[in-house]
Protein backbone atom coordinates (compact mmCIF):
# COMPACT_ATOMS: atom_id res chain seq x y z
CA UNK A 1 0.00 0.00 0.00
CA UNK A 2 1.19 3.51 -0.83
CA UNK A 3 1.22 5.39 2.52
CA UNK A 4 2.37 8.98 3.08
CA UNK A 5 3.02 10.31 6.57
CA UNK A 6 2.97 14.05 5.86
CA UNK A 7 5.05 14.84 8.96
CA UNK A 8 8.72 15.16 9.78
CA UNK A 9 8.21 13.67 13.24
CA UNK A 10 10.54 10.74 13.90
CA UNK A 11 8.18 9.53 16.67
CA UNK A 12 5.15 9.41 14.38
CA UNK A 13 7.31 7.61 11.83
CA UNK A 14 8.43 5.02 14.40
CA UNK A 15 4.82 4.43 15.49
CA UNK A 16 3.65 3.81 11.92
CA UNK A 17 6.60 1.98 10.38
CA UNK A 18 5.72 -1.42 11.93
CA UNK A 19 2.24 -1.10 10.39
CA UNK A 20 3.36 0.19 7.00
CA UNK A 21 6.95 -0.88 6.16
CA UNK A 22 7.02 1.08 2.89
CA UNK A 23 5.85 4.29 4.60
CA UNK A 24 6.76 7.52 2.76
CA UNK A 25 7.80 10.06 5.42
CA UNK A 26 7.91 13.69 4.28
CA UNK A 27 6.49 16.75 6.01
CA UNK A 28 4.65 19.66 4.49
CA UNK A 29 6.27 23.05 4.02
CA UNK A 30 4.67 26.44 4.48
CA UNK A 31 1.65 25.44 6.59
CA UNK A 32 0.57 28.16 9.03
CA UNK A 33 1.02 26.59 12.46
CA UNK A 34 0.05 29.75 14.36
CA UNK A 35 -2.47 28.67 16.99
CA UNK A 36 -5.90 30.30 16.59
CA UNK A 37 -7.79 31.60 19.60
CA UNK A 38 -9.86 29.12 21.55
CA UNK A 39 -9.22 25.98 23.55
CA UNK A 40 -6.06 23.95 23.02
CA UNK A 41 -8.26 21.21 21.56
CA UNK A 42 -9.57 23.71 18.99
CA UNK A 43 -6.05 24.98 18.30
CA UNK A 44 -4.49 21.57 17.63
CA UNK A 45 -7.50 20.43 15.58
CA UNK A 46 -7.39 23.60 13.46
CA UNK A 47 -3.68 23.26 12.72
CA UNK A 48 -4.14 19.60 11.78
CA UNK A 49 -6.97 20.58 9.43
CA UNK A 50 -4.74 23.28 7.88
CA UNK A 51 -2.15 20.61 7.19
CA UNK A 52 -4.78 18.38 5.61
CA UNK A 53 -5.99 21.26 3.44
CA UNK A 54 -2.42 22.06 2.36
CA UNK A 55 -1.74 18.59 0.99
CA UNK A 56 -0.86 18.62 -2.69
CA UNK A 57 -2.60 16.23 -5.03
CA UNK A 58 -1.12 12.77 -4.72
CA UNK A 59 -1.80 9.19 -5.69
CA UNK A 60 -1.21 7.89 -2.16
CA UNK A 61 -4.12 5.70 -1.09
CA UNK A 62 -3.44 6.56 2.58
CA UNK A 63 -2.24 9.95 3.85
CA UNK A 64 -1.71 10.89 7.50
CA UNK A 65 -1.28 14.39 8.99
CA UNK A 66 -1.10 15.31 12.67
CA UNK A 67 -0.34 18.02 15.18
CA UNK A 68 0.46 17.90 18.90
CA UNK A 69 0.35 20.57 21.63
CA UNK A 70 0.35 20.75 25.40
CA UNK A 71 -2.07 22.69 27.57
CA UNK A 72 -0.33 25.14 29.87
CA UNK A 73 -0.65 23.68 33.39
CA UNK A 74 -1.70 27.09 34.78
CA UNK A 75 -4.13 28.08 32.03
CA UNK A 76 -5.69 25.28 30.01
CA UNK A 77 -6.71 27.72 27.26
CA UNK A 78 -3.03 28.42 26.47
CA UNK A 79 -1.03 26.03 24.34
CA UNK A 80 2.60 25.02 24.52
CA UNK A 81 4.10 24.02 21.20
CA UNK A 82 7.67 23.29 20.12
CA UNK A 83 10.55 25.25 21.64
CA UNK A 84 12.30 27.75 19.39
CA UNK A 85 15.73 27.22 20.94
CA UNK A 86 17.57 25.85 23.97
CA UNK A 87 16.50 28.69 26.28
CA UNK A 88 12.85 28.25 25.28
CA UNK A 89 13.12 24.48 25.89
CA UNK A 90 14.61 25.14 29.35
CA UNK A 91 11.73 27.50 30.18
CA UNK A 92 9.17 24.90 29.08
CA UNK A 93 10.75 22.09 31.08
CA UNK A 94 11.02 24.28 34.20
CA UNK A 95 7.33 25.17 33.81
CA UNK A 96 6.28 21.49 33.51
CA UNK A 97 8.53 19.95 36.16
CA UNK A 98 6.72 18.71 39.24
CA UNK A 99 3.33 19.03 37.55
CA UNK A 100 0.61 17.31 35.57
CA UNK A 101 -0.19 18.55 32.07
CA UNK A 102 -2.45 17.60 29.21
CA UNK A 103 -1.08 16.63 25.78
CA UNK A 104 -3.37 16.99 22.75
CA UNK A 105 -2.89 15.25 19.40
CA UNK A 106 -5.09 15.73 16.36
CA UNK A 107 -4.75 13.28 13.50
CA UNK A 108 -6.39 13.29 10.08
CA UNK A 109 -6.27 10.28 7.79
CA UNK A 110 -7.27 10.26 4.13
CA UNK A 111 -8.08 6.69 3.12
CA UNK A 112 -9.12 6.17 -0.52
CA UNK A 113 -10.23 9.80 -0.84
CA UNK A 114 -12.26 10.01 2.40
CA UNK A 115 -11.05 11.97 5.43
CA UNK A 116 -11.28 10.65 9.00
CA UNK A 117 -10.43 12.93 11.96
CA UNK A 118 -9.52 12.40 15.63
CA UNK A 119 -8.50 14.75 18.42
CA UNK A 120 -7.64 13.29 21.82
CA UNK A 121 -5.71 14.12 24.96
CA UNK A 122 -3.57 12.34 27.51
CA UNK A 123 -2.30 13.43 30.92
CA UNK A 124 1.40 13.24 31.77
CA UNK A 125 3.06 13.84 35.15
CA UNK A 126 6.61 15.10 35.44
CA UNK A 127 8.34 14.71 38.80
CA UNK A 128 10.34 17.50 40.37
CA UNK A 129 13.46 17.22 38.24
CA UNK A 130 16.82 18.11 39.71
CA UNK A 131 18.95 20.66 37.90
CA UNK A 132 21.39 18.01 36.66
CA UNK A 133 18.45 15.99 35.25
CA UNK A 134 17.10 19.08 33.45
CA UNK A 135 20.59 19.86 32.15
CA UNK A 136 20.96 16.30 30.80
CA UNK A 137 17.59 16.54 29.03
CA UNK A 138 18.57 19.84 27.46
CA UNK A 139 22.05 18.77 26.36
CA UNK A 140 20.62 15.58 24.84
CA UNK A 141 18.77 17.85 22.38
CA UNK A 142 15.79 15.48 22.59
CA UNK A 143 13.66 18.62 23.00
CA UNK A 144 14.18 19.67 19.36
CA UNK A 145 10.93 19.56 17.41
CA UNK A 146 8.95 18.21 20.38
CA UNK A 147 5.84 19.81 21.84
CA UNK A 148 6.58 20.85 25.42
CA UNK A 149 10.31 20.40 24.87
CA UNK A 150 10.46 16.72 25.70
CA UNK A 151 10.21 13.28 24.13
CA UNK A 152 8.31 10.66 26.15
CA UNK A 153 9.93 7.89 24.07
CA UNK A 154 13.36 9.43 24.58
CA UNK A 155 15.33 10.53 27.64
CA UNK A 156 12.24 12.04 29.35
CA UNK A 157 10.67 8.56 29.42
CA UNK A 158 12.84 7.75 32.44
CA UNK A 159 11.16 10.57 34.39
CA UNK A 160 7.67 11.17 32.99
CA UNK A 161 4.62 9.08 33.83
CA UNK A 162 1.55 8.62 31.65
CA UNK A 163 -1.41 9.17 33.99
CA UNK A 164 -4.31 8.98 31.57
CA UNK A 165 -4.69 8.27 27.86
CA UNK A 166 -2.29 6.56 25.50
CA UNK A 167 1.38 6.88 24.74
CA UNK A 168 0.62 7.29 21.02
CA UNK A 169 -1.37 10.45 21.82
CA UNK A 170 1.62 11.89 23.69
CA UNK A 171 3.98 10.85 20.88
CA UNK A 172 1.88 12.56 18.22
CA UNK A 173 -0.92 10.34 16.91
CA UNK A 174 -4.41 10.27 18.44
CA UNK A 175 -5.29 6.86 19.92
CA UNK A 176 -8.39 6.51 17.74
CA UNK A 177 -6.32 7.11 14.63
CA UNK A 178 -3.81 4.47 15.74
CA UNK A 179 -6.65 1.98 16.26
CA UNK A 180 -8.03 2.80 12.80
CA UNK A 181 -4.61 2.46 11.16
CA UNK A 182 -3.79 -0.76 13.04
CA UNK A 183 -7.10 -2.26 11.89
CA UNK A 184 -6.49 -1.11 8.34
CA UNK A 185 -2.96 -2.55 8.30
CA UNK A 186 -4.22 -5.91 9.58
CA UNK A 187 -6.63 -6.23 6.64
CA UNK A 188 -3.98 -5.58 3.99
Amino acid sequence: MDVWLASNSPRRHSLLLPLFPSLHHEGLEGVDETPPTGTVEHQVRTICMRKAAALPDSDHSLVIVADTMLSDPDDHSLSIGKPRDLAHAATMLHRLTGRFHQVWSATSVRWNGTWHHWCESAVVALPDLKQDELDALLTSESWKGKAGGYDLAGPMGVHARLVEGTESTVLGLAAGAMEFLTGLASTL
